[in-house]
């Protein structure tokens, strides 16, 4: 799992640095395909119950699950979520980061940084003992208390063997609940967060989440694994902090 991880952190990277104003969200998706196929791995999300794309890229109000388009150009000013699963070895790894597009207002910024601290918040408490909502608790509170709102029909999720297996990970909640976390387990933890209201609705297309109110979005997320000494975040980029700028 830790090299399915990597692969993940490295294709984000490479991703990131290709976000720019006039690129395509479809510029991007063949991008990921090419370097999570050259890595040795599988898409993750590619036929995935019928999801057409490699990526997922959400632009501003889309919280999670845009389907990537040649007609749709980054913008000086947009943000964009990308999200990425690869299969490798038998195992999956899955990452995302919401990237500002050239210069985007102070607000975009704030909204963005508290979201990757809230992810950073959560990762801390992933620890062998400790409770399954004590993770959704510590990003529901640093999140409110900056005046976000937690979206809530998505959670995180256990990671494996499948993409998606138990138990669900909501990003809220009252700590000291659910099951034990256990050594060995690994975690898909990704906070979405919207700068207006929580609700979301789902497009024609029947994947892309859009906020309601039509307030920015942001989502980050890790895949850790509880370790006997605390958290291991399999999907870190090489020299980074845990939660930076990595998803």
């Amino acid at each position: 799992m830790q090299a399915a991880g990597q692969l993940v952190a490295q294709v984000l990277a490479e991703l990131e640095a290709s976000v720019e104003p006039g690129v395509t969200t479809a510029d991007l998706d063949r991008l990921a395909e090419r370097l999570v196929r050259d890595g040795g791995a599988e898409p993750a999300f590619k036929g995935y119950r019928g999801f057409p794309a490699t990526l997922c890229a959400s632009v501003n109000d889309v919280v999670i699950h845009g389907i990537p388009s040649a007609s749709r150009k980054l913008a000086a000013g947009d943000v964009v979520s990308l999200d990425i699963g690869v299969k490798l070895g038998g195992y999956y790894g899955d990452s995302a980061v919401t990237v500002a597009v050239g210069r985007v207002s102070e607000s975009a910024e704030r909204l963005l940084r508290v979201t990757r601290e809230s992810l950073d918040r959560a990762v801390a408490q992933v620890k062998v003992g400790g409770r399954l909502s004590d993770i959704g608790h510590a990003v529901q509170t640093w999140v409110e208390m900056h005046g976000y709102s937690i979206v809530r029909e998505f959670v995180g999720h256990g990671i494996g063997e499948k993409l998606h297996e138990d138990p669900q990970i909501p990003n809220y909640g009252d700590p000291g609940r659910g099951p034990k976390l256990a050594e060995g387990m690994v975690l898909a933890i990704e906070p979405m967060v919207a700068m207006g209201r929580p609700e979301t609705k789902v497009l024609a297309d029947g994947w892309t989440a859009v906020t309601r109110d039509g307030s920015l979005a942001a989502h980050f997320e890790h895949t850790v694994a509880v370790g006997a000494a605390g958290p291991i975040v399999l999907t870190a980029r090489a020299g980074a902090a845990v939660g930076a700028a990595a998803g």
